[in-house]
């Protein structure tokens, strides 16, 4: 998601955002595993099992501010990828703009890379800015909420949004099982990365709150997923399972002279956007790299098992 950097102003650590009146009270330090929201604290899943992931963030402001956002939407596991500015939790305009969710901010954990950030992370979504050509299936925020919640119930799940002025590589997008777009003003769509948060926030508060009435349910225009489906679902694949089947496969691929490597095109973009459509499970991951294998032997190619 491409951000307009936040303005921050010195002095005035209470500064009102036009979401203030959303700001709850007695948040519990000690947010990896629980929130006391009130609203939320006896639900399980999804306020918990959701962590939010800022790629390459570059202003303390926005990091400050998108902390502020989870926390007053119940929410409080916040990952940074290699901030800009080192020790970014103790940055005093970090520090400002969180205005009151100190320690959404200080419990967030920093990491060297994506891959580093989703692991554990069976389902995740990037926020994008743009229409891509390739890449995941693409969802608007409410539909993407609705999907989200079906995907909690099976484990650990991540949104993702890019840096303030690149936004997500495509590297990165492809990384993630799907993408959201806000359907924003097509004359002016810039958004400040905490706004982008406090969207998707708001989305997913509102499904996971009222999904305790009816959880098989879809919102309107949400897609159907296998947690709403008669069939029992297997256990997912985390994220990295999923890379270690793709570069299996990849190699494989290239043994057969299926893929060019020299001339890829967009094969492995397709194939990652046609798995990303069934929400892979862990025996089914293994069987594609069992497929892979055989092919490797088969073709007289050494199988280094691809971790």
């Amino acid at each position: 998601m491409r951000c307009a950097p936040s303005r921050v102003f010195r002095g005035l650590p209470s500064l009102a955002l036009p979401y203030a009146f959303f700001r709850l009270q007695n948040f519990i330090v000690d947010h990896t595993h629980h929130s006391s929201d009130p609203a939320v604290a006896d639900l399980r899943g999804g306020f918990t099992s959701t962590r939010f992931v800022l790629v390459e963030p570059s202003h303390p402001g926005n990091v400050g501010a998108a902390a502020r956002a989870l926390k007053t939407m119940g929410f409080s596991r916040l990952v940074l990828v290699s901030p800009r500015v080192p020790h970014v939790q103790s940055d005093p305009e970090a520090i400002a703009m969180a205005s009151g969710a100190d320690d959404v901010l200080a419990s967030a954990h920093v990491v060297p890379t994506l891959a580093d950030a989703l692991s554990g992370v069976h389902w995740s979504i990037a926020l994008t800015a743009r229409q891509r050509e390739y890449g995941p299936p693409q969802w608007t925020p409410r539909a993407a909420a609705s999907l989200a919640r079906d995907e909690a119930l099976h484990g650990e799940i991540a949104l993702v949004f890019g840096n303030e002025r690149t936004g997500l590589s495509n590297e990165d997008v492809e990384r993630c099982s799907a993408l959201a777009h806000i359907p924003a003003n097509p004359a002016y769509s810039s958004l400040n990365l905490a706004q982008a948060v406090q969207v998707l926030a708001y989305e997913l508060r509102m499904i996971y709150l009222t999904s305790g009435a009816d959880t098989t349910a879809p919102a309107m225009g949400a897609p159907q997923t296998a947690a709403a489906s008669a069939e029992p679902a297997g256990a997912r694949a985390a994220s990295n399972e999923i890379e270690s089947m793709f570069a299996h496969l990849e190699s494989a691929l290239v043994a057969l002279e299926f893929l060019d490597p020299a001339n890829p095109k967009k094969l492995m973009s397709r194939l990652r956007r046609l798995f990303a459509r069934s929400g892979l499970e862990r025996e089914e991951v293994n069987i594609v790299r069992g497929i892979a294998k055989h092919i490797l032997l088969k073709t007289g190619h050494k199988d280094d098992g691809v971790q």
